[in-house]
């Protein structure tokens, strides 16, 4: 509890009493200083009770101005000395300044004052010490369980909200659960974080928040009504190294973890299925082999928790999932029907990985094609449609696939689309003359159908 105003006036004995700014009582006191000058303000830092008897004080206006620039915590008043009681002026100045004026009797020396202050700042300090450590216990224990733990007690001990937060961005726990929603409206200021200062404090719908950045590891946000005093202040810090110890210890037994899932997944796809079997769990048969591009450690912690056993292959992730699951990521899968077809079923998933949606192996001839270079292709070819698509003059692209998928038929093609087939022809002769290309050479209609079958718009039905 910090020492205030209010608190020395409730000690009886000092017997100071109010004579002007009570409003201001609960102002914290951070020291005490005694001085007869017109202008103590140069040997003041803001914050202290300042205590006078007015040897030197000549009703000049500008004395309590001074010194509620300078952000003093109170004047106390020495009466029976050079004065019977605090001058009128003062008090009047005092009070229009809302600066707190106290009037010091006689009997109580400056001397009482001073080592009362000096006592409670000193009570609050151990209190504070003692606060701090039983809270770094609580959280050490906590954080010997894991990060979930960690992260609950840090919220009960600050009596608010915390967010641990990837380096990403993304959330990674939360206490309690509703505050994940409070993400979007810190994200912001842990993008001005990385590569950045350490740490950063502002108020956010209503809240005051506090970020510390966890090293490499991510980022701790803690939230509540109130500012964070002292105490508070280092039971944060304390949580956010014991964080980022918990996390890096963490992260070592993932990395050895993910080596022993390639090791198994090496002896998979070499026909060690019963060996594998019996240190890790795998889907039942049939299964499929999906091989996924991206960043190997983010399609990893995509797939925590998914019924499919993956690793890190050459730098593609692989995995062997039920059949017909299919993750939202990127690459290509196949289907095995048992584990002694792994080996070919991975050969087919990877023909077709490098794509920007998970394409299936079909065994057909535009799964066989070289991904860039037919991407490449159908990019060239179909460049002018989708150009002149982007300009909102018509949908030739949709046109163009609707009509060779009915085999060049203009009603079929054109309820289909659910236009006029005068609509549709001058579509398809806009094709013609925006590729250059005759649309009645059977050639011609197979690049074009091929072209967009690898943009994922070609398809019978």
């Amino acid at each position: 509890m910090p020492v205030t105003l209010r608190r020395l006036l409730a000690d009886p004995t000092l017997g100071l009493r109010v004579l002007a700014g009570e409003s201001g009582l609960d102002r914290p006191v951070g020291w005490v200083h005694v001085s007869e000058l017109d202008d103590p303000t140069p040997f003041l830092e803001g914050g202290e009770l300042l205590l006078t008897t007015g040897l030197r004080l000549s009703g000049e206006p500008g004395y309590v101005t001074r010194l509620t620039a300078r952000g003093l915590a109170g004047l106390g008043f020495g009466i029976g000395l050079s004065h019977a009681e605090a001058p009128a002026a003062l008090v009047r100045a005092a009070a229009d300044a809302g600066l707190p004026l106290l009037e010091v009797p006689r009997r109580t020396p400056f001397i009482a004052i001073s080592k009362a202050v000096s006592a409670a700042l000193a009570a609050d300090s151990y209190a504070e010490v003692t606060a701090t450590n039983a809270a770094q216990q609580e959280l050490t224990r906590a954080a010997l369980r894991g990060p979930d733990a960690a992260v609950r007690r840090l919220a009960r001990l600050l009596d608010g909200f915390v967010l641990l937060v990837g380096r990403g961005g993304e959330l990674v726990r939360a206490a309690p659960a509703a505050a994940a929603e409070r993400l979007p409206s810190v994200a912001g200021e842990l993008a001005r974080l990385r590569g950045g200062p350490a740490s950063a404090s502002f108020e956010v719908d209503g809240q005051h928040v506090v970020v510390q950045v966890l090293r490499d590891q991510g980022f701790l946000v803690a939230g509540r009504p109130e500012p964070f005093d002292r105490t508070s202040g280092h039971v944060l810090s304390a949580a956010a190294s014991l964080l980022t110890l918990t996390l890096t210890r963490a992260r070592g037994l993932e990395s050895e973890c993910r080596k022993v899932h390639t090791a198994c997944m090496r002896l998979l796809l070499a026909g060690q299925h019963e060996l594998v079997a019996g240190i890790v769990g795998l889907p039942p048969e049939p299964v499929e082999v999906l091989a996924l591009t991206g960043r190997p450690d983010r399609v990893l912690d995509a797939l925590d928790g998914s019924p499919a056993f993956a690793a890190e292959l050459d730098g593609i992730v692989v995995a062997i999932g039920p059949s017909g699951w299919s993750p939202e990521l990127a690459g290509g899968v196949a289907p095995a029907a048992g584990y002694g077809e792994l080996a070919q079923a991975h050969q087919r998933a990877m023909r077709v990985a490098s794509q920007t949606e998970l394409v299936r192996f079909r065994g057909d001839l535009v799964s066989l094609l070289p991904a860039e270079e037919a991407q490449a292709f159908a990019a060239a070819v179909l460049e002018p449609l989708v150009r002149h698509d982007e300009t909102g003059r018509g949908d030739l692209v949709a046109s163009l696939a609707e009509w060779l998928r009915r085999h060049g038929q203009w009603d079929p093609a054109a309820a289909r689309l659910g236009v006029h087939r005068h609509t549709l022809r001058n579509r398809i002769a806009k094709v013609a003359e925006l590729t250059g290309r005759d649309l009645d050479d059977p050639d011609v209609r197979a690049e074009l159908w091929t072209a967009l079958r690898l943009r994922g718009l070609g398809s019978v039905s």
